[in-house]
């Protein structure tokens, strides 16, 4: 990886990581590692490297609330008027949690 002043560089291997990675981010790092040919290590200082240097952002993991039967979900912003408020309003919001 070279970086020239804010554009980074990967080389085919980099390239080789991300797009097996992309495929399946849950593939197993040895199984990646076989098919392209190098270390279960160098590709793990290779992801560490593109992760400092930003090119990862970031990985998830999304569950389908659907197939666990919820239909609607909602984001709800709680304001409250002081700081102290913030343990009594914690007890009243885990009622919720039991229903």
């Amino acid at each position: 990886m070279k970086i020239n002043q804010l554009q980074i560089e990967i080389d085919g291997l980099d390239k080789e990581i991300l797009r097996n990675l992309m495929e399946d981010a849950r593939k197993p790092i040895l199984q990646i590692a076989n098919k392209i040919g190098i270390s279960g290590a160098a590709i793990h200082q290779r992801l560490r490297k593109l992760e400092d240097a930003g090119v990862i952002a970031s990985s998830k993991l999304i569950v389908n609330n659907k197939v666990l039967g919820y239909k609607t979900m909602a984001f709800i912003g709680i304001y409250l008027d002081k700081a102290s408020s913030n343990s009594e309003a914690v007890k009243e919001l885990k009622r919720f949690r039991k229903s």
